[in-house]
């Protein structure tokens, strides 16, 4: 009988496989060491780019805050010349004020028939006193305060019977009202 040892082609087809193995095992060691290295030279520069870009707009957004900065400033300063303007304005409109109103008052007394002993002013609110012949010549003089546009909320306050020289009868009054605002009766005194 013919004896054929098959060990040795037996370890020399292990030693094939081994080293089979270990060329794959080494090529695939390879081949992901190229992949990591490859992905990390990736989001290196993905990293730098963003760097930059963030430097970028880090730059830009301090150009822009200064430039907001100013802004701000233009906006303050507009706001403190239209206070300013708008207190020239009520000064130019009060300047006349008083005359306005004794004109306005000259224009609704009923002549002959009422006279104004006191004329008062404080803030918005004007007090009159006087001296009418009747309830009706004091109502007429109410209607025309309130038909003005100088004037808003007429009310009586006191209406009393007084004597003059011991024969005549006639009505003390006091009627408080409010003034409306200047800029309002400008206009509406301009539409008349």
């Amino acid at each position: 009988m013919i004896r054929i040892n098959l060990l040795p082609f037996r370890a020399a087809r292990k030693k094939e496989n081994i080293r089979r193995q270990i060329s794959i095992f080494l090529l695939s060691f390879l081949l992901v060491t190229v992949a990591i290295i490859y992905y990390n030279t990736k989001l290196n520069s993905k990293m730098l780019d963003l760097n930059t870009r963030t430097e970028k707009i880090t730059k830009e957004l301090a150009k822009y805050n200064k430039i907001n900065n100013e802004i701000k400033s233009i906006k303050k300063k507009l706001e403190l010349l239209t206070k300013k303007t708008n207190v020239i304005k009520n000064l130019d409109l009060s300047r006349e004020d008083a005359v306005r109103l004794l004109d306005a008052m000259t224009k609704m007394v009923i002549e002959k028939r009422m006279w104004l002993n006191m004329l008062g002013t404080k803030e918005k609110t004007v007090s009159i006193n006087g001296i009418a012949l009747d309830n009706k010549t004091v109502a007429d003089f109410m209607t025309r305060l309130e038909d003005s546009k100088l004037f808003k909320k007429v009310e009586l306050k006191t209406a009393k019977q007084q004597k003059f020289k011991k024969s005549i009868n006639l009505k003390s009054f006091e009627i408080i009202c409010e003034r409306a605002s200047l800029e309002k009766a400008v206009e509406g005194g301009a539409k008349e």
